[in-house]
């Protein structure tokens, strides 16, 4: 779908989820489906999450959390991989920073997950581009990096232990204030890609997640297109969310 206005009228006429997750997955296997290295593939993948980004922003979906980077995979994978991705994501947020869709659009850009375990440059380069973006009020966009639900939930319980909240004071509120970005409404819908056997969202955002609806595609990451997006966002209008009621 090349036509933005064409899609942002067919917007007007559904329900939209407010909260996109996308789990970002089969980079490798598109790459090695294809005769290439694994660099290949994340910049294959790469290019396409450009592509869909600025699709996105463009429409009235506020905010979209994007599972680029788990923990499992930095401790797991080869250190020339990770040497490469942390690479390509250095020099993507620095084509971030200056992507002039992002100050046009009022994007704000978090990162979400275990900085420290990320290089220097790659800190600091997150470090300047949500500085620079903290106070935009249009667009809510969160990479998870060096992620990982339980994580996430662990350091949250970390924090409260510090704070010396009483047991009688405990709610789930006090939990969601000290989750790594408390400021997000929980997430309304989650795509993820590259799932040829079974179903699975692999530790992405499991507090906010708990009504979440789901969509699972077996195309690998580097070929999701704006259609299938289009096709994604249309299925989720069509269900009906009743939250316990």
């Amino acid at each position: 779908m090349n036509n933005l206005d064409e899609f942002l009228k067919r917007l007007e006429k559904i329900h939209t989820p407010v909260h996109v997750g996308i789990i970002l997955d089969g980079n490798r296997r598109w790459a090695k489906q294809k005769g290439l290295s694994s660099s290949q593939g994340h910049l294959a993948g790469y290019e396409s999450l450009r592509r869909l980004l600025f699709f996105i922003v463009d429409t009235k979906i506020k905010y979209t959390t994007l599972y680029s980077l788990s923990v499992e995979n930095i401790t797991k994978r080869s250190r020339s991989e990770l040497e490469s991705l942390f690479e390509l994501i250095t020099v993507g947020m620095e084509e971030l920073s200056k992507e002039p869709k992002i100050k046009e659009n009022k994007v704000k850009i978090n990162v979400l997950g275990r900085k420290s375990m990320l290089p220097d440059k790659l800190r600091e380069k997150i470090e300047n581009i949500e500085n620079s973006t903290k106070n935009n009020k249009g667009h809510v966009l969160n990479f998870c990096i060096a992620y990982d639900g339980q994580d996430e939930i662990l350091d949250a319980v970390k924090k409260i232990i510090k704070q010396k909240i009483p047991e009688d004071e405990m709610t789930k509120e006090k939990i969601r204030e000290n989750l790594y970005s408390p400021e997000l409404p929980p997430v309304d819908f989650i795509i993820r890609t590259g799932m040829e056997d079974g179903a699975r969202i692999s530790g992405f955002m499991l507090w906010d997640s708990s009504y979440a609806e789901f969509k699972f595609r077996k195309e690998y990451w580097p070929g999701y297109t704006k259609d299938m997006f289009v096709e994604d966002i249309e299925d989720y209008a069509k269900r009906q969310r009743r939250h316990g009621k």
